[in-house]
């Protein structure tokens, strides 16, 4: 009997973990989704193919060198050996592979419509190999993170709190992005004469898609961060549902109805939410999730229009900023004086961003100022102006615009 409900409770937590998996992946179509509805139409195919191969290539760079080197775990054996444990280290894989993946489909919306193909591949090899890796190993994993929570904790009083990735993820990828962008530069046309010349997007059904994908996906992402089903919390659950709404209503506010400002609230919002969500009150939810979508509007603008950083779908401010403030928020509305749940340091949260923000940029000049110096980033004069889906992929979004009969 009891070894009975043993193999019940394991099997699941694999179909937990699997549900959740699945959740995650979906929200890839998100991304691609919101990218493609953002970019030109000259851009779309390569906003769809880049986002699908990016999983294919993070796969393949996290089982072989990423996963091992966060967990100590090696896959390179024979089927019967990784059956012992009923697959449930493999479905681990494939649930903490969803995040690793994510950092390079953040990076994508940064360098749309201007980056060459190949080195952006290669760099997500990197990412989901290697960079991501070192620092979800930090933080989550099990190689360095118990000495080095312990450390922090002996330091300020409580480990870095990133329950579901709000700095671990969004933050790294979205800082990630900004040695990326600069080192590309802005896309032909975008500022003229010191002046900003604002680039239309191309399809605000795609982009409330790929929203809505993403908002649908987190779910997953954010309650199945628990790994277990006995931990599963509805709590998390419903912070998650007012962060989305705070979002939202921020978005609508702030962005003076702006459809792009009002979808891209909502991931503000739950990018926000992710380290905090199962700690904070959710009335420090719905706060975090508005303050999130003025944190986005206003630092777009500014990045945009005043710094002239041409970040074509914001990532910086909606990943970067808002995974750094959702660290941050963590700390302060996850305190029992605000109805949160305690254990969590201000001080903790603080440098867990601080560190978050210098290895990203860091580790992002570096890599991609190697690809720059040894095969480039950027499409040709010639190739920017036709699109990257006729001068990657040999072929528009719309072939029938193409048929005159």
């Amino acid at each position: 009997m009891e070894e009975g409900i043993k193999e019940l409770v394991r099997s699941l937590n694999i179909f937990y973990l699997l549900a959740g998996a699945v959740m995650i992946l979906s929200m890839h179509a998100g991304f691609a989704f919101l990218e493609a509805g953002t970019v030109r139409k000259k851009n779309q195919v390569n906003a769809l193919v880049k986002i699908i191969v990016d999983v294919a290539v993070a796969t393949i760079a996290y089982y072989f060198i990423g996963y091992p080197l966060a967990h100590k775990v090696c896959f390179v054996k024979d089927a019967s050996t990784l059956f012992l444990d009923h697959g449930l280290q493999l479905v681990r894989f494939f649930f903490l592979l969803m995040f690793a993946a994510c950092i390079s489909a953040i990076v994508s919306g940064g360098v749309a419509e201007r980056m060459k193909f190949k080195p952006y591949i290669t760099a997500g090899f990197f990412l989901a190999g290697i960079i991501y890796p070192i620092f979800e190993a930090l933080i989550w994993g099990e190689r360095w993170s118990p000495a080095f929570q312990s450390w922090v904790k002996s330091l300020f009083g409580a480990p870095v709190h990133d329950f579901a990735g709000s700095m671990v993820v969004h933050g790294l990828g979205g800082w990630i992005a900004l040695p990326a962008i600069l080192l590309l530069g802005a896309r032909q046309g975008r500022y003229f004469k010191g002046k900003s010349k604002p680039i239309p997007v191309s399809n605000i059904p795609f982009l409330a898609l790929g929203s809505w994908i993403l908002i649908i996906g987190w779910f997953g992402f954010n309650v199945m961060s628990s790994q277990k089903l006995a931990d599963i919390s509805g709590l998390v659950a419903v912070n998650s549902l007012m962060a989305t709404a705070g979002g939202i209503i921020g978005g609508l506010v702030f962005g003076k109805n702006d459809p792009g400002f009002i979808h891209n609230g909502a991931l503000a919002g739950l990018v926000a939410i992710c380290a905090g969500s199962d700690v904070v009150n959710p009335i420090g939810a719905l706060l975090i999730g508005f303050i999130a979508a003025f944190i986005f509007v206003k630092a777009f603008i500014l990045e945009q229009e005043k710094l002239k950083i041409d970040d074509v779908l914001g990532v910086v401010p909606l990943h970067g900023l808002n995974g750094i403030w959702g660290g941050i928020a963590a700390g302060i509305f996850g305190k029992k004086l605000l109805w949160g749940l305690g254990g969590v340091s201000f001080l903790s949260q603080l440098f867990g961003a601080l560190i978050t923000v210098i290895y990203a940029v860091v580790a992002g000049f570096v890599l991609y100022g190697a690809l720059k110096a040894l095969v480039g980033l950027r499409l040709t004069e010639e190739e920017e102006f036709q699109g990257s889906d006729l001068s990657i992929h040999k072929i528009r979004a719309y072939p029938e615009d193409e048929i005159r009969f």
